[in-house]
Parts: structure tokens; C-alpha cells; sequence
């Protein structure tokens, strides 16, 4: 069981989280010590492992990379020409630019070692609900 594809239905933008998905898969594996590599298969979304205690991190960590970078729509993203998919796309291949698509985590005596308040999330980027696959692969 070294390879695992998750996929993520996601309702819009924001931040999904993944941890508990993840754990169960590496636990069933039953691999001691490795790592963990997780790569999302698209170029409008991102992984990023931050913290899952106060839902408000995940609600300031939306609205920052909103003002970062707007919907094509706002008068300061004029420059961009890549609108095939609606004004959500082009800033979301933005976001997706800035943040990671992949992550490598540590497995310590058969458990991620994230630590007490860290989650694995999927950011959406776009504006409608996606499919997103997240690739999975252990080694060790």
C-alpha cells in the first residue's frame, strides 16, 4: 500500500482539511518510519499543513490570499489575459504558484509527526465546488 489518491470535494474556495484521511491510510500501511509525500494533481490548488485548533487562522488565511491576489474582476488585475474560466482563474493559478502543490511529512514509529496543532489541507482556490485529487506515496 505505498500509493493512495484521495479525492477532495471541495464547495468553493477555502481550506479543506485532510489530516484524518491521511492518518488512517498511514496507520493501515503500517510502515514504522518514513515519509509521507503528498502531491495535488492541480494547477488551481494548493497543500499546506497550518494549524487546526482555531478555525479563525483558516478564515484570515482565506481572506489574506483574497486581498493578495483578487478575482480578475478588480480594477488592479486588468494586466491579466488568462480569463477562459471566469475571474477566479488565472489568481487561483496565482495562489497555486505561491503555495505548495506537494508536502513531505515524516512517519515517526508508524505516525505522521505533525505536531499537536498542525493539520494537512487542501486549498481550494476557485470559486465553483472541484474534484481534486491529492496523489499519496510511502517510502521507508
Amino acid at each position: 500500500m505505498p500509493n493512495n489518491v484521495f479525492t477532495i470535494s471541495t464547495r468553493g474556495p477555502g481550506l479543506y482539511e485532510i489530516t484524518a484521511e491521511v492518518r488512517a491510510w498511514v496507520a493501515q500501511a503500517g510502515l514504522a518510519d518514513g515519509l509521507c509525500a503528498l502531491f495535488v494533481r492541480h494547477t488551481s490548488a494548493s497543500l499546506v499543513v497550518q494549524e487546526n485548533a482555531d478555525p479563525d487562522v483558516r478564515r484570515d488565511l482565506e481572506a489574506f490570499f483574497a486581498r493578495l491576489v483578487p478575482d480578475a474582476d478588480a480594477p488592479e488585475m486588468a494586466y491579466l489575459t488568462h480569463r477562459y474560466e471566469g475571474p477566479d482563474d488565472m489568481p487561483a493559478h496565482i495562489k497555486a504558484a505561491l503555495l505548495p502543490v506537494s508536502l513531505s511529512i515524516p512517519i515517526v514509529n508508524g505516525r505522521l509527526a505533525l505536531g499537536t496543532w498542525q493539520g494537512i489541507y487542501l486549498f481550494e482556490h476557485r470559486s465553483a465546488p472541484h474534484r481534486r485529487d491529492v496523489v499519496c506515496h510511502l517510502s521507508g
